[in-house]
């Protein structure tokens, strides 16, 4: 017959308060449960463990010599399950990064990390622009026009804009040259909204006058509208491949924007004491460092 392991950790608790209705406070039962798992306990040791009075209990000769040798073991299991569930919690990793960096290059990667690091969970946290960060998260990739201020930062790769639309549109426009930028909506990111006029007076447009200007605060959301055929969307490359590739989006123009924009990989926590961090950041950095 098995001793259960409930059966036990009632005895101890009980054997320290000398009280069932204490005991069963601090394991969250109902007294009657707490002397119920010990009578079948003494049943089956073959002997009481506890002189029951009216109000009170108190241990046998026989139950304080079962305390004495079983209450050491039943607090190294305790603490042995306690570390054990620590460093189940401390494997799962959360990263915040940009939501479009996440869409178009980081979710399309991770089936290789999963499949490498079945043990080690991941919590994804998407923020729209850099100026929303997450508090708890232990690694950050963010977009940013300058070396963020942190203690460990990792540049990963730089980025470039190019003025896009939808096939339609292209069919449309192609042939305007330059003075499409007249006659069409222009989308952006709020984050940068005089990407346009930076774009034009590095390309030398002086008559740059445009129609309208639309911004979102998302880069999804300026990707989704100028597949949408709104109008003509600075993208940012490399990370958008996938939407030329699969024609939802053609570059109108050769000519880009190119700025100080950079993502970083930040580190927030020590990861001496974390290797699953270390090894984490060090695949982020193989996999998205030009």
């Amino acid at each position: 017959m098995q001793t259960p392991i409930r059966g036990l950790r009632s005895f101890c608790v009980a054997s320290k308060c000398l009280s069932f209705k204490h005991a069963a406070s601090q394991l969250f039962l109902t007294p009657s449960a707490v002397s119920h798992q010990i009578k079948q306990l003494e049943e089956q040791l073959g002997t009481p463990l506890f002189k029951r009075g009216t109000r009170t209990i108190k241990l046998t000769s026989a139950g304080k010599q079962f305390y004495q040798s079983i209450q050491p073991i039943i607090h190294q299991l305790e603490s042995t399950i306690s570390d054990f569930t620590q460093k189940q919690q401390n494997q799962t990793i959360i990263i915040s990064l940009p939501e479009f960096f996440a869409s178009e290059l980081f979710v399309p990667s991770l089936t290789l990390w999963s499949e490498s690091n079945p043990t080690i969970n991941l919590q994804l946290e998407t923020v729209k622009s850099s100026k929303e960060q997450s508090q708890s998260a232990d690694l950050s990739i963010v977009l940013a026009n300058g070396k963020p201020n942190a203690n460990i930062v990792h540049e990963l790769f730089p980025i470039r804009y190019a003025p896009t639309c939808n096939k339609k549109l292209y069919k449309k426009l192609k042939s305007s040259g330059f003075s499409a930028l007249k006659t069409t909506p222009l989308i952006l990111h709020s984050s940068r909204p005089w990407s346009w006029h930076q774009w034009a007076d590095k390309n030398g447009i002086d008559d740059f006058d445009p129609k309208q200007i639309i911004q979102f605060d998302s880069m999804f959301g300026v990707a989704r509208a100028a597949q949408q055929g709104m109008g003509i969307a600075l993208i940012p490359l490399p990370m958008s491949k996938a939407w030329f590739s699969e024609e939802l989006l053609i570059k109108l123009f050769d000519e880009e924007l190119f700025t100080n924009d950079k993502y970083y990989l930040i580190q927030h926590e020590n990861m001496d004491e974390r290797p699953e961090l270390a090894l984490f950041a060090e695949w982020v950095k193989s996999n998205f460092s030009t």
